[in-house]
């Protein structure tokens, strides 16, 4: 590729990245080639990422990111907080069968990088967790839920849901009945929250 007069950018890096993972997978993808793509030394790629660990868990995060700006929307969106809870577990479960479905082998690629970026997968769970918790600790505020620690209960959300969101679980999603399955579970979640009235 020639030479390029835009201006070289750790987002303009972290695209090629992306494109050159998709082409060459994980194994074969280099520093190299993502300078190529972009018209440039392999050097100004080290200005902005110092090593291709650097790299590859840069453009992981970015990846994530995605899925964890996409429901922030949900969570701090002003409606019910039962309802909030519902449509983010399903955006999530959306978000995951798409990646998956769509570009299988991204999805793959980013699967194998996960695996060897465990900070970028922890922050990730993280900040989903913290948005399941704002929605219970709403839900317990309006009356609506009960959660003594709603920190630990956005935590056994997760992992009650982790069949539709955890990659380990990806070839199940093209299931015939998996949307019933998932259902099933985000109700029997909702009613064990609902607060009981007071007889």
């Amino acid at each position: 590729m020639a030479p390029t007069s835009e201006t070289l950018t750790a987002e303009r890096i972290l695209e090629a990245t992306e494109e050159v993972l998709r082409r060459h997978g994980p194994a074969k993808a280099t520093v190299v080639d993502v300078a190529r793509a972009l018209g440039v030394s392999h050097g100004s790629v080290y200005r902005h990422f110092r090593t291709k660990a650097a790299l590859r868990e840069a453009v992981t995060k970015r990846w994530l990111d995605r899925t964890s700006g996409q429901l922030s929307g949900i969570a701090e969106a002003d409606r019910v907080p039962e309802a909030r809870l519902r449509d983010w577990l399903a955006a999530l479960f959306a978000a995951k069968r798409r990646k998956a479905g769509e570009d299988p082998e991204l999805f793959a690629t980013y699967t194998v990088l996960a695996g060897e970026n465990g900070s970028a997968v922890s922050e990730h769970i993280t900040d989903l967790e913290s948005q399941l918790t704002r929605i219970i600790q709403a839900g317990v505020k309006s009356g609506s839920f009960t959660a003594a620690d709603p920190e630990a209960t956005a935590r056994a959300v997760f992992h009650a849901t982790a069949r539709f969101h955890d990659p380990g679980y990806a070839p199940q999603w093209r299931e015939p009945g998996v949307e019933a399955d998932f259902e099933a579970v985000v109700d029997l979640l909702v009613r064990a929250m609902r607060a009981r009235p007071v007889s």
